[in-house]
């Protein structure tokens, strides 16, 4: 094998042959596996939750502010007239 350390070497030849005892049909992921899977589906759990009751603090609803409309819409109905005014023919 090139460019392999000395101790590299001895460890893939000390744990070669450990890996074939194991009987790959019975190879499972075992407790460690579980615990590992159920701390992250918790971790999940705790995240949604957390973030449902955030959003449920939050207001969509945008307070109406009838002032700032009426003069969003008298400023784009002047800018229409003033618009159609330059295009008419001056005679």
């Amino acid at each position: 094998m090139p460019d392999m350390s000395a101790s590299a070497s001895l460890a893939m030849t000390h744990l070669v042959p450990l890996a074939k005892e194991v009987d790959e049909n019975k190879v499972t992921p075992g407790v460690l596996g579980f615990i590992v899977f159920a701390a992250m589906a918790l971790a999940v759990w705790a995240l949604m939750k957390s973030m449902s009751k955030h959003m449920g603090k939050v207001d969509f609803k945008q307070p109406a502010d009838s002032d700032a409309e009426a003069a969003a819409a008298s400023e784009g109905a002047s800018a229409d007239s003033k618009a159609a005014d330059s295009k008419a023919p001056r005679g």
